[in-house]
């Protein structure tokens, strides 16, 4: 545990609890990067002294101070609406970054759209030139970034999960409105979609609990999510398919930026997490059902990553589909007793003909 022991001689108990109060605040602004599983505190140790009286306090803060679970009386925990289906770690290993080469205009006007998007959030997360990737691989090449720092590496994958949250709760809305305007059946689409957005809340967070952003970050998220929910809803409303190909490039990114991570860690440059005493959040524990042993940062985000190449393949086969008939792939029974398709091992998607 890291700790700091304050004291002091001549010191009211008005002034303890003020210099206790400080120390949580101390700790609060400086353990960006290590989760609730670690305890790391601020012990203030004040003694006041006066005659035969002796005041004395101790304060241990840890994560959960700053991100209680809500509990009542009855309720101790409330379960994931959407369990985790899970990987094996030959399908988490299995993942790389890939690119769905554009075969049309629209296809090549949301890889562009997407471009930029990553050129603003590069931007606005404080990446140098030096630390971009190269421009003419940017969804292949891992070698070529100066190494981020976890606080660095955190900023932005709460940026991107607050971000990549809407896709699916926008789609998956405008399907569900469109079912019962029209009286229609969706055909397994909307389920899929709101799972997926639920998912992405889980990276979410997963990674608050590791970080907690300031607020000119929490600014940039809400003009952010502004902006991307409105002009998600306007293109879905015009073209469900080009939406589903720009979120499949979209998760590309994911992909990339994760496994950059990944790389990272291995690589050692990222000390903090490669600690043999850093354990993951218990949220994470317990959505992924990660097993003893097998709780460290990597793991994590191979987890995670894992769920973006999955996002990724779904994405790019909703854009293949007719949407206003074609079942969904991914939630339905076969005639032959064939089993759904994996997304996660199909990175450009499945085509048309391969799903039904």
């Amino acid at each position: 545990m890291l700790s700091t022991k304050v004291q002091t001689n001549l010191c009211t108990p008005k002034q303890a609890a003020r210099l206790s109060k400080a120390a949580t605040t101390l700790l609060r602004t400086s353990t960006v990067g290590y989760p609730a599983g670690i305890r790391i505190g601020f012990v203030a140790s004040i003694q006041h002294n006066g005659g035969s009286r002796a005041f004395s306090t101790t304060h241990i803060a840890s994560f959960k101070d700053f991100f209680p679970v809500k509990e009542t009386e009855n309720i101790r925990q409330t379960p994931p609406a959407w369990p985790h289906h899970g990987y094996t770690e030959e399908e988490m290993l299995a993942v790389v970054p890939s690119h769905r080469p554009p075969q049309t205009w629209g296809d090549w006007s949301a890889w562009k759209f997407m471009r930029m998007c990553r050129w603003g959030m590069d931007f606005f997360t404080g990446m140098k030139k030096e630390q971009k990737v190269d421009k003419a691989n940017p969804t292949t090449a891992v070698n070529t970034i100066k190494p981020l720092t976890e606080g660095q590496w955190l900023l932005r994958f709460l940026f991107l999960e607050s971000i990549a949250g809407v896709p699916g709760m926008v789609a998956g809305m405008l399907r569900h409105l469109h079912s019962i305007r029209k009286l229609k059946r969706d055909n397994g689409y909307i389920e899929t979609l709101l799972e997926e957005s639920y998912n992405e809340r889980m990276h979410l967070l997963t990674f608050m609990k590791m970080c907690e952003p300031g607020w000119f970050m929490k600014l940039l998220l809400i003009g952010a999510q502004g902006v991307y929910f409105n002009g998600l809803f306007i293109t879905y409303l015009i073209s469900p398919k080009l939406t589903h190909r720009f979120v499949g490039y979209l998760e590309e990114e994911a992909v990339h930026t994760y496994t950059l991570a990944i790389k990272q860690i291995e690589d050692g440059h990222l000390p903090k997490w490669s600690d043999p005493n850093f354990v993951v959040p218990d949220i994470a524990v317990q959505y992924w059902h990660m097993p003893e042993g097998k709780r460290t940062m990597k793991d994590l985000i191979l987890y995670i990553r894992a769920d973006e190449a999955c996002h990724r393949g779904v994405n790019h086969t909703l854009s293949n589909l007719n949407l206003n008939e074609d079942p969904n792939p991914f939630v339905s029974v076969y005639k032959d007793g064939r089993a759904p398709p994996r997304p996660a091992l199909k990175a450009q998607g499945y085509e048309r003909n391969e799903v039904l």
